[in-house]
């Protein structure tokens, strides 16, 4: 008798899982399900889980697939159920190749091709649903985002667009989803959500047509290069019950949230500086360094030093000075947005081309916060006071790249979880884009247009 074994979290039961499980047993003769604990899935930063495991273990119990149900609760428990069931054939999805080939030493591994045009049909037991995500833009980023999302119970990317065609089937070729270049309004029926990662230029526009199209959105920065084109879409959203999301992706990390409770609790006393700075050497020929009017320093990495300034001293400041040192192509290589507030100074540096500390330093009456470089990417970070013993070190690690903390965000958003914005509220978004406006004008100011 052939013995397979496949494991999941089987979170929102779809059609996706089904086909998965009916796969798999037609791969043998006894079919052996794991289904994850809570515990377990969030160990290994699986996000967003909706479903306690009992309801997860009847909708695998009915589809009648299953010969046999186990229960996944530690790391290297696939190996010991391997031999101890004396399996065969371990299999699961196509989005985790590569992940289990270590596995190959036990039995043979298999990955099966995920479910294209996925429905958005699920077991609903009024607490969630699966919501379909496309990705507009198939560039460096969108790799990321869709590996990331196989982490967030509830998310399925199912669909990308690119007008780009070369690209486009690239990104079809590797991930084996519907990817359209000519047709938008067919791209947009497939989907409930939308992440967008084109080029800056077409941030703005692209997220109007999926608002219009009833698609709540999430948006890579800058969103926008104008205050009232941001308060427009926040408006239009707000006003058609959509979820409009600006993708700064520090904002959504557990260290960070622990970084602005400390900062606001009275542990450093008063704030009265804050210096954020994001410095990147990209490769050449990359946007940073060939985009003369939407790329630069400023637009890929200032609105990250603007967060933790504005989610710390607000966006009441009373007076903002931008200033740029513009490379031989004449796109700024290193920028520094100055904050006055009443009663406290704040300092943003991006640079691109230009590498520089990428620390965060909040300074209080009663000590300082040092987060180290990259901050924007924290884990941990440290209090410091007067006397240089006294040391108080925090520490909240997170899984993969960060992205998956943003995407867990929104989904939660989108099922009505997730109500308050306190993380990157619309108000702050819109703020950011006020300052990037002023940044527009000296741009074409400094580049004579």
């Amino acid at each position: 008798m052939k013995k397979v074994i496949t494991y999941g979290s089987f979170d929102l039961f779809h059609e996706g899982h089904y086909k998965l499980l009916k796969r798999a047993k037609e791969l043998g003769d006894y079919l052996i399900v794991g289904v994850t604990t809570e515990h377990f899935d969030y160990s290994r930063g699986k996000l967003n889980l909706i479903d306690p495991i009992m309801t997860r273990i009847e909708n695998v119990r009915a589809t009648g697939f299953a010969d046999e149900i186990i229960v996944e609760d530690h790391e290297g428990q696939k190996i010991e159920d391997i031999q101890r069931y004396n399996i065969d054939i371990f299999t699961v999805g196509s989005d985790w190749t590569g992940k289990f080939d270590y596995l190959n030493a036990y039995c043979k591994v298999i990955y099966l091709e995920r479910t294209p045009d996925i429905s958005s049909t699920i077991i609903r037991h009024g607490r969630g649903q699966l919501i379909r995500i496309g990705i507009i833009g198939t560039g460096r980023v969108a790799p990321r985002f869709f590996e990331e999302s196989s982490y967030v119970s509830g998310a399925e990317v199912v669909a990308a667009y690119n007008p780009d065609v070369d690209s486009a089937m690239e990104f079809n070729e590797k991930y084996k989803l519907p990817t359209y270049v000519d047709n938008f309004e067919k791209f947009l029926d497939k989907i409930d959500a939308v992440y967008i990662a084109s080029p800056n230029e077409t941030h703005a526009e692209y997220v109007r047509r999926s608002l219009m199209a009833g698609k709540h959105v999430l948006c890579e920065k800058p969103m926008t290069f104008t205050y009232d084109e941001a308060l427009e879409l926040y408006t239009f959203a707000k006003l058609h019950g959509l979820r409009l999301m600006e993708g700064i992706r520090a904002a959504y990390l557990p260290a960070f949230q622990q970084i602005l409770a400390v900062a606001k609790n009275g542990s450093i006393g008063r704030v009265v500086g804050i210096d954020a700075t994001f410095t990147r050497l990209p490769a050449i020929g990359s946007r940073e360094q060939c985009d003369y009017k939407y790329s630069g320093a400023f637009l890929e990495y200032g609105c990250y030093g603007m967060l933790p300034i504005f989610k710390i001293l607000g966006t009441d400041y009373e007076d903002v000075e931008i200033k740029s040192i513009l490379g031989d192509s004449g796109i700024d290589i290193f920028t520094e947005i100055h904050f006055q507030y009443s009663g406290a100074l704040a300092t943003a540096k991006a640079g691109a081309g230009v590498k520089s500390e990428g620390a965060l330093i909040i300074a209080g009456t009663q000590g300082y916060i040092y987060v180290p470089a990259p901050w924007w990417m924290a884990d941990s970070f440290e209090v410091r006071h007067e006397d240089p013993n006294i040391v108080e070190r925090y520490r909240s690690e997170f899984k993969g790249d960060g992205f998956r903390y943003e995407i867990a965000e929104f989904i939660s958003k989108i099922n009505g979880v997730g109500q308050s914005d306190y993380k990157l509220t619309a108000g702050e978004s819109k703020e950011m884009a006020k300052v990037i406006e002023q940044f527009m004008k000296l741009r074409k100011k400094n580049q004579g247009d």
